[in-house]
């Protein structure tokens, strides 16, 4: 058989760890071809390849980033223009030409769509899912996950003595779309008094009555994880206009920080590793079964997979119910409205 790979929207830690999963295993166990697909679905678009041997991978496992590159090309996006309309039956076209027998896709939920569109036009499909937001449907935890918390702890960890040093309110705003997951564990591991996330509403008012009670209490500093998606009605960093609010109702001085881009660089932590080399094999595993069309995942702690339909579409986010949120308000911890 013939594979290709390739790794779509932005980059993540583990993603080198995957393609070294995938593309030893097929080598090594299963005797197979295995192409990789330069910048995403841009390189199938115009056939820029390269041909993987085993030795294609060393020096990989370790590795922040994507040997094969990637890109937010979404084929099936409607098209401004004419001539950009056909770009799925040239993906199709591309596909049989280079006698592909499967490709297999890394990425995020937009990924696992467009996967999921393929399939329909009788691609072989294999997913994989991909992105520190940790909010692909049908899995448990995605590989970047891990590696983004433990750097937005280590950010929030040197927050606590600038904060006590200067009693100040710090406002820490980590990554994550529309999902709270990074604010969560990263805010529950790093000890943080407030922690917004956008599938939780709060008030303002309370968020500074915690500051003020704080402050009365002998506590002259807080710590505020916030989450980018949390909606302030303006198209500003919520940390900013958070920090802004707070300083203003409680003349407390607040700062911001925003972590932004440094979540998903760097080194994948020894977890994101095994889990996507776990999840990259798997994948290889579908294909020698010929199980097509559906996504690698992690159910009730096993490796496993769902079919690409149940996925397409869906966002996993954090439940109000969710242990880490019960336990972090049975220690005072604000995350807004019980």
């Amino acid at each position: 058989m013939k594979i290709g790979i390739l790794s779509s929207g932005g980059d993540c830690p583990g993603i080198n760890a995957t393609i070294r999963g995938v593309g030893k295993t097929a080598i090594i166990n299963y005797k197979m071809e295995v192409l990789g697909v330069h910048n995403g679905f841009t390189g199938l678009l115009n056939r820029d390849t390269e041909e993987f041997n085993a030795n294609s991978f060393s020096g990989i496992l370790n590795l922040g980033g994507t040997i094969i590159g990637t890109s937010r090309e979404k084929p099936f996006k409607k098209q401004l223009h004419a001539e950009d309309s056909g770009k799925p039956d040239i993906l199709v076209q591309n596909y049989h030409e280079l006698g592909l027998n499967c490709l297999v896709c890394i990425g995020g939920n937009g990924t696992q769509r467009t996967a999921h569109k393929l399939s329909e036009l009788g691609i072989n499909v294999i997913g994989i899912p991909k992105t520190i937001d940790n909010d692909v449907w049908g899995t448990e935890i995605t590989f970047g996950f891990d590696s983004a918390v433990s750097i937005a702890t280590e950010a929030i960890d040197r927050l606590h003595s600038t904060a006590n040093a200067l009693k100040r309110v710090m406002v820490c705003e980590v990554m994550g779309h529309n999902a709270g997951w990074i604010a969560l564990y990263a805010g529950m591991a790093g000890g943080a008094d407030v922690i917004l996330i956008p599938e939780i509403s709060f008030d303002m008012n309370e968020v500074n009555k915690i500051v003020t009670d704080r402050a009365r209490r002998g506590k002259p500093y807080s710590i505020v994880v916030v989450a980018e998606g949390v909606s302030m009605g303006k198209k500003q960093h919520p940390s900013h206009q958070i920090s802004q609010i707070i300083e203003e109702a409680t003349g407390m001085e607040a700062r911001e920080t925003i972590l932004g881009y440094i979540q998903r660089g760097g080194h994948p932590t020894a977890f994101d590793r095994n889990l996507a080399t776990a999840l990259g094999g798997h994948a290889t595993e579908l294909i020698a079964n010929k199980m097509f069309g559906r996504m690698v995942c992690v159910k009730n702690g096993r490796i496993d997979s769902v079919p690409l339909s149940e996925v397409a579409g869906k966002v996993r986010l954090v439940p109000s119910d969710h242990e880490l949120v019960k336990q972090g308000r049975r220690m005072g911890i604000f995350f807004g409205k019980e």
